[in-house]
């Protein structure tokens, strides 16, 4: 969905004979050159592991002591296991489907996209894309969210150590949401952006940090008062209505989803893997071990935060800290998470970037506005190109995520309705359908009933999920007025 598509997507705009200059047919069980003719694949199971889990951890993490919270003990973890089995599960269906027909020497799918399009084809190929490009739409915003709340967190901490807690320090998001759709405006115009090789590096570097930072502090807080707060249900009745209870424990479920969220990118990591044996063979040790990894690290944060913090467990793990005491590590985590998103707000956005700007040099091959590339010098640097539709395209939609951001500046609802939104679509109904016409599973067989009895299954999640975030949504929006969301 990220790297692989955007170079996929490039490709094709690219005249056969330049894409792969060298016959294919010469190349087949090359020394230098796979099956395809692309250069020898050189990933391994442990590779494809560093990649998934770098993909998986991520902002995400910092609202499973909130989502565990609204479950309580008991249905929490449980519900996590249950997300991490389906996902295992579902990967495992997928990465059967990244060749066509037979496992070993079928043609290959270098997309999530290529996949559904060589298994099922016609307008699930469409739907699908809508699916994705409405999700890394939604990524977009809730980075934008994340961030401004980082950033305040940041100045908040510096402005209360600085009064000695006397200033409540009271600030709005605005100006912070602004500012980072000002940079997301700049890198925006960087061409391939999310091709920089260290790009991935700092995302990884970046994420273990606010992460680890967030673990660390929730397991310090315990130990200091010795004491493990929360309860076997969840947050107790009073505090919250009854029905909040249950838009609240629906939301949780999409947060959750919201962490596990990499299917979409599952068939680009898996083009990285060498072969023999299978790719899928080896793709489905390494979903194993990241699962497992993910699922460890993600059940010692969302429980140790709520052990900590109890009902009062915070939308974003690491405001709940307080702004004093240590301030000096909660702004280091608070920066990590500024500079992994501003990155990774781009590395989500490519795709969507490339598919319209395709959409448009298509359309209209004549207009220089569109096609047409501008050299701009820069001192010390290669030139620039610049391109006018790029500029204005890329612009307005930077402008729109801030604005829907400044709007909605609800982290939690904005990320619970983000993982209703991927879950069900991305994570299992399209992996299962692709894995039927693939296996020519029959019909009405009880492999097939099976199968579509899981997808109906997490359908309902994903309904429910998606009803309590639009319904936690609803509810803040009364309580804030648009564009005067103040922390």
């Amino acid at each position: 969905m990220t790297m692989g598509e955007n170079a996929a997507v490039k490709n094709q705009q690219l005249p056969h004979h330049q894409v792969f200059s060298i016959d294919m047919q010469q190349q087949q069980g090359s020394k230098w050159f796979d099956d395809d003719g692309r250069p020898k694949r050189t990933g391994t199971v442990w590779t494809a592991s560093a990649h998934i889990i770098t993909a998986v951890i991520g902002s995400g993490v910092l609202s499973l002591a909130w989502a565990i919270a609204q479950l309580g003990w008991i249905a929490g973890p449980a519900v996590m296991i249950l997300f991490s089995l389906v996902t295992y599960y579902t990967s495992t269906l997928l990465s059967a489907c990244y060749r066509s027909g037979d496992p070993v020497n079928g043609k290959r799918n270098y997309t999530y996209m290529d996949a559904v399009r060589s298994c099922l084809g016609g307008a699930k190929v469409k739907v699908c894309g809508y699916f994705q490009y409405l999700n890394l739409f939604g990524v977009a915003i809730g980075y934008t969210i994340a961030s401004s709340i980082s950033m305040m967190a940041i100045k908040r901490s510096n402005c209360f150590h600085s009064s000695g807690g006397k200033n409540p320090c009271h600030m709005n998001a605005n100006p912070y949401m602004i500012g980072f759709g000002i940079a997301e405006i700049i890198f925006s115009q960087i061409p391939d952006f999310d091709q920089l090789w260290w790009l991935s590096i700092v995302a990884a570097v970046m994420s273990f940090t606010y992460s680890t930072i967030g673990l660390g502090l929730g397991i310090a807080k315990v130990a200091e008062s010795a004491s493990i707060k929360g309860s076997l249900t969840g947050i107790s009745i009073g505090p919250v209505s009854e029905t909040q209870k249950i838009w609240r424990s629906f939301q949780a479920l999409g947060d959750i989803a919201f962490a596990y969220s990499y299917s979409v990118i599952l068939i680009e990591i898996q083009d990285t893997i060498k072969s023999p044996p299978a790719e899928s063979k080896t793709m489905k040790k390494a979903t194993l071990i990241s699962v497992i990894v993910t699922t460890l690290f993600y059940m010692f944060c969302g429980c140790f935060g709520y052990a900590a913090f109890g009902d009062m467990s915070p939308g974003n793990l690491l405001t709940g800290f307080g702004f004093y005491n240590p301030y000096w590590l909660l702004d280091i985590a608070n920066a990590a998470i500024v500079i992994h998103l501003v990155g990774a707000y781009q590395v989500y956005c490519q795709p969507l970037f490339a598919f319209i700007e395709k959409e448009a040099a298509q359309r209209f091959p004549d207009s220089e506005f569109i096609t047409k590339e501008i050299s701009v010098p820069v001192p010390g640097f290669r030139a620039l190109k610049l391109n006018l539709f790029r500029l204005v395209w890329r612009t307005i939609f930077v402008i729109l995520t801030t604005l829907i951001s400044m709007l909605l500046p609800f982290f939690n609802d904005i990320v619970g309705l983000l993982g209703a939104l991927g879950f069900w679509p991305l994570t299992v109904y399209f992996p299962v359908e692709m894995y039927i016409s693939q296996k020519k599973i029959p019909k009405w067989s009880t492999r097939w009933l099976c199968l579509q009895i899981l997808s109906a299954a997490c359908l309902i999640i994903t309904i429910a999920a998606a009803a309590g975030s639009i319904a936690g949504i609803v509810v803040d929006l009364k309580s804030v007025k648009p564009f005067q969301s103040v922390y």
